[in-house]
């Protein structure tokens, strides 16, 4: 009796949509993402207003932390942050762009050079700074935002108590443009960052008139940096030291990687080598560091001369504010308010661009791991998750841009290390000994400056920590969950394989799985003997031998061609490198069943030992239980009884 299906309801077809074969049976494949349409791309500059509004939205609070983190040093520190931007971090990224140029960013070099299951814990630790990155700029981003609003002066009155609820609203709006279906409009960036850097522009202009004018400002500065630090020496270790305090003038860059496929390139770009992609992503890069760069040494220099101390610490009116501050009171409440809203609507496009990194992140690692539930590669669900993440990480810090500057650095020097690491190893294997010394000497650089940051503000590496511990329980989880899945994305047989089906495809087709050994004419010999006796089987009844070899166990997806070989000129054996036995002879079997109609049987021998011993070494090694793990694999791809594989064991 056929069984009516009935279809998925709206409200899940909505949420799942995108996954290709969602609901689907009897395919060989796991779930998976549709392929996005082709990409015309976009200018560079247009790019680099999309990474923009996530690099150039620290100018809302960057001045104010780093007048806290280094005082009347400020300036200075802030020139040594710029030192590191342009000859560390540039360098590393450019170079990252030049390797990784289809977006996969720092993360995929890495990955390359580690396999098995340490790959994969190194890959998902990465992800667990990338998440601590991206998330925290969310919400950062909008209790920034926040301060703003309440802080303007038309608005405190009624706004005041409430940037909690503000900030919660605004990370709500947030989830809600990418559930109703997000695409990255360039015009918009584009608009914003052409207007926010505009303002800045006319504030620091008017800011540099102020201290120009008033000629005992800069005395007054100089004079009392004398009476705190004594020598010029002493001023640059102690913004050395200070240095990693600042390190959030330094995101923006894996971002800038990430947004590559945008970028148009020239006609002439294939995907193999896209020369042009990467000539105008390192025009991307550099532009913005330049230009962030400038913004940074003098919007520092006029907040720390212009604003007094007390205004920048927790409760002051400059606190995460500090141009804002300036633009109300050098040019009035009106230019002020124009201002507010031009930053909080780059701040809150920011943490669009951190939505937009998280989504084309995680599901490029972790599905294809087996590391994620089958809706990890829809949009809509993983929205909801990230957000309700940022809704108990805004809660944990109190919507304050000040508690979640520890974070924010942590996860953003983490990715810089590891970027700077890639290079460093990438310029070593090319050859390159210049190169491979230089970015070497970054690389330390860049992990003194991390552990430095982690040491003085450990909050950071406690969130990344957590976010760590929680993609790795949710992926150890979901790897167990979908044990059983099939897990084979194709199936290539060479002409003497499927001469080998075709041939007993006229008869009954019977397989022998057998663990290569001596591969001798007696180990052959005793098989068949085996199964025969075994399973009472008359001696005219001919078999074909399987045998699986174990690449890489960590590997959860894999693509299978067989190969046949006739050993000893008598016994047919056809031969497959998987990730798992038990999966890989699962889909030759469904394979040979769909291109024959005819019902394969494989015979097996029982494995000795505990069963939950050998369990484990099918999850760890892929490997283990082989029998009644093949035929759990059949019955999960296969509802349908009657066309399911046969497997005897004795």
């Amino acid at each position: 009796m056929a069984t009516t299906e009935h279809p998925p309801s709206r409200l899940r077809g909505w949420m799942l949509q995108g996954l290709s074969d969602m609901g689907k049976r009897g395919g060989l494949t796991g779930p998976h993402a549709e392929p996005e349409p082709p990409h015309r791309g976009q200018r560079w500059w247009r790019v680099m207003c999309l990474t923009g509004v996530d690099y150039f939205s620290t100018l809302g609070y960057q001045p104010g932390i780093a007048a806290l983190a280094a005082g009347l040093l400020s300036p200075l520190a802030t020139i040594v942050l710029v030192v590191v931007t342009l000859a560390g971090a540039l360098p590393v990224y450019r170079r990252v762009a030049q390797e990784s140029p289809h977006g996969q960013g720092s993360i995929a070099m890495l990955e390359r050079l580690l396999s098995f299951w340490k790959g994969k814990l190194f890959v998902l630790t990465l992800l667990g700074f990338a998440a601590t990155d991206f998330l925290i700029t969310i919400t950062l981003s909008a209790a920034d935002a926040s301060t703003h609003l309440v802080e303007n002066p038309h608005l405190t009155a009624t706004l005041g108590g409430h940037q909690m609820l503000i900030t919660l609203i605004l990370v709500a709006l947030l989830g809600a443009v990418f559930l109703k279906g997000f695409l990255e409009a360039m015009g918009v960036a584009v608009a914003l960052v052409g207007i926010y850097l505009a303002l800045n522009l006319v504030v620091v202009i008017t800011g540099l008139w102020h201290v120009l004018t008033a000629e005992h400002v800069v005395t007054d500065w100089t004079n009392a940096l004398t009476v705190q630090h004594g020598s010029i020496f002493a001023m640059i270790g102690v913004a050395l030291i200070v240095f990693p305090k600042l390190a959030l003038g330094l995101s923006g860059f894996e971002t800038g990687v990430a947004v590559m496929p945008h970028v148009q390139g020239d006609p002439g770009d294939t995907e193999e080598h896209p020369a042009g992609r990467i000539r105008d992503t390192k025009k991307l890069l550099t532009t913005a560091a330049v230009i962030m760069s400038c913004f940074l040494i003098t919007t520092s220099f006029i907040t720390t001369l212009l604003i007094p101390a007390a205004e920048f610490k927790p409760g002051g009116q400059a606190n995460g504010r500090a141009l804002a501050f300036l633009a109300h009171e050098y040019l009035g409440n009106a230019f002020g308010t124009v201002y507010d809203v031009s930053t909080i609507a780059i701040l809150w496009f920011a943490g669009a661009s951190a939505m937009a990194g998280l989504l084309n992140l995680m599901p490029r690692y972790l599905p294809r791991y087996g590391m994620a539930p089958h809706w990890a590669r829809a949009v809509r669900p993983m929205v909801i998750v990230f957000i309700l993440i940022a809704f108990l990480v805004t809660w944990l810090f109190d919507a304050n841009v000040d508690k979640q500057g520890g974070a924010y650095a942590t996860g953003v020097l983490v990715l810089i290390s590891s970027a700077a690491i890639a290079v460093t190893i990438a310029a070593r294997k090319a050859g390159q000994r210049g190169w491979t010394i230089g970015f070497g000497v970054i690389s330390a650089v860049f992990l003194y400056t991390t552990v430095a940051n982690v040491i003085e503000r450990p909050d950071g590496v406690k969130i990344g920590a957590c976010f760590i511990a929680g993609i790795m329980l949710v992926s150890l989880l979901s790897r167990l969950a979908r044990s059983f899945e099939l897990r084979v994305t194709s199936v290539a047989m060479d002409p003497m394989a499927e001469r080998f089906v075709r041939d007993m495809a006229s008869r009954k087709i019977r397989f022998i799985a057998n663990e290569p050994d001596n591969r001798d004419r007696a180990e052959y010999r005793d098989k068949i003997e085996q199964i025969r006796t075994d399973n009472d089987m008359p001696e005219q009844e001919d078999f074909v031998f399987v045998e699986v070899t174990v690449a890489d166990p960590s590997e959860f997806e894999t693509c299978l061609t067989v190969r046949g070989e006739v050993l000893h000129n008598r016994y047919r054996v056809l031969t497959v490198e998987s990730s798992s036995i038990p999966n890989a002879l699962a889909a030759l079997l469904l394979h040979v069943r769909d291109l024959t109609g005819r019902t394969p049987h494989i015979f097996f021998e029982w494995t000795e030992g505990s069963p939950f011993a050998n369990f484990l070494r099918f999850f760890l090694f892929g490997q283990g239980e082989v029998a009644p793990v093949t035929r759990e694999v059949l019955r999960e791809a296969e509802p349908d009884r009657a066309r399911r594989p046969r497997v005897h064991t004795g």
